[in-house]
């Protein structure tokens, strides 16, 4: 039958059209995700899609690359300038991508490798199950102080010098406060490993000044994905330092090691994004920041357990709740009930929780990027609270929390610190 299978465009069409409304009425607190500026999704929708551009601009295997390799060119300019690294490469298609070029590029089968174990806010991609262990890396975790929320620096210390990794890695998914980079880079130096940092989560916070800045502390080289607090297209970037030989190893792990042709289109996307955050980023980091705070010191007035509390409870977007004293199932019964509320964020292990419990995991994980993104301040960050408390706490039924949520956010539309809408405005 003619157009016998257009029922099922109609109804992709109709379940992208349901997404997008739904999103924005929601109150959005996944601390991986961000939305991307008019400007930027005008990039993802262009013809850039249909290329193939395999290899470095103007060194192509492909034909038909002149405008593809120019907008490349800028991107590669664009981000060093904002990083101040010697080199970027925008093809890799995620920050999982990007990891995996570096653990490919760098080392062999059966070398040793430091990471930030899951339960300690490591990603998955640096554990045994993940790219590490695909290359055949020897993993080992990193000693964890959990009063601190961090690496513990003279236990780690002793680590490296035992074990002589050929990789020490930094980063991760649960990242409240800066990794002890300048304390550790000069050990894992001395016994010849080299230094990696996953910024996925803090990019656009690295890209504002807000953070610490991995490639003067010592840092070969910086994974990230380019869509959480970077707020672009969803994809990944490698930056690093000028290191030799070595920088051919990395190039050739990409391409064509673990990919063939990188996403143009994002490509595109992600260089519309850096020079944003050239023009706004600082501003936009300093808010997230303050927002971040915000929004852990309302949680715990309205008697949330917010962690890190002696510490000013984060420096990054993160805000990191405990919540196995709400409910026997902690935040696997927590997310869900705010989802319910059209309030969205994740549940996550706590440093203490056992594997076994990574259902039913103590922690929720919030982040703040993508509110911040559409005009939301420090005060608004007061009201999420109360809507969280409500839920949680007071156990009102989410059904009617949704309506107020929706009718609040409605408010909060416009995708600022772009080009497209520039900076909001505080009253």
């Amino acid at each position: 039958m003619e157009n016998g299978y257009k029922m099922y465009r109609d109804k992709v069409i109709e379940y992208l059209d349901a997404h997008e409304n739904w999103r924005s009425s929601t109150i959005n607190l996944i601390a991986s995700e961000n939305i991307t500026s008019p400007s930027v999704n005008r990039a993802v929708s262009s013809g850039f899609m249909h290329k193939y551009a395999e290899g470095w601009p103007r060194q192509r295997y492909y034909q038909g690359c002149k405008y593809v390799d120019e907008v490349e060119l800028i991107g590669v300019d664009l981000f060093c300038k904002l990083f101040g690294s010697d080199f970027a490469d925008l093809r890799p298609i995620s920050g999982t991508n990007a990891n995996q070029a570096v653990f490919f590029g760098l080392t062999q089968p059966g070398d040793k490798a430091i990471v930030l174990h899951t339960s300690h806010g490591g990603h998955i991609s640096h554990m045994p199950f993940g790219a590490a262990g695909m290359r055949g890396l020897e993993v080992y975790t990193w000693p964890f102080d959990n009063e601190e929320f961090n690496i513990d620096v003279d236990k780690a210390e002793k680590l490296i010098r035992e074990l002589e990794p050929r990789i020490v890695v930094f980063g991760g998914s649960l990242f409240p406060f800066p990794h002890p980079v300048k304390e550790l880079a000069p050990v894992a130096k001395e016994v010849g490993a080299y230094v990696m940092y996953d910024a996925a989560h803090v990019l656009g916070l690295i890209a504002g000044k807000q953070f610490q800045d991995p490639l003067r502390e010592g840092v070969d080289v910086m994974t990230a994905s380019t869509h959480k607090t970077f707020p672009g297209p969803q994809g990944g970037i490698i930056l690093y330092r000028n290191f030799g030989d070595d920088v051919a190893k990395l190039q050739w792990a990409i391409f064509p090691g673990v990919l063939s042709n990188h996403h143009l289109h994002h490509m595109a996307g992600k260089v519309i994004t850096a020079a944003e955050m050239l023009e706004y980023g600082e501003k936009y980091a300093a808010q997230i920041v303050k927002n971040a705070k915000a929004l852990a010191e309302a949680l715990a007035e309205e008697g949330f357990k917010v962690i890190g509390e002696d510490k000013g409870y984060t420096e990054s977007h993160q805000v990191i709740v405990d919540v196995s004293d709400l409910h026997e199932a902690a935040g696997g019964w927590a997310a869900p009930l705010l989802e319910e509320a059209g309030i969205i964020l994740n549940k996550n292990l706590l440093p203490w929780d056992p594997l076994e419990k990574v259902n039913t995991p103590s922690g929720l994980r919030i982040g703040v990027q993508e509110m911040t993104r559409v005009g939301m301040l420090e005060d608004n960050m007061k009201d999420i609270a109360v809507f969280m408390r409500r839920v949680l706490i007071d156990k009102e039924d989410p059904k009617k929390v949704e309506k107020e949520v929706a009718e609040y956010r409605k408010e909060y539309q416009k995708v600022y610190y772009s080009f497209d809408y520039g900076l909001p405005m505080k009253e």
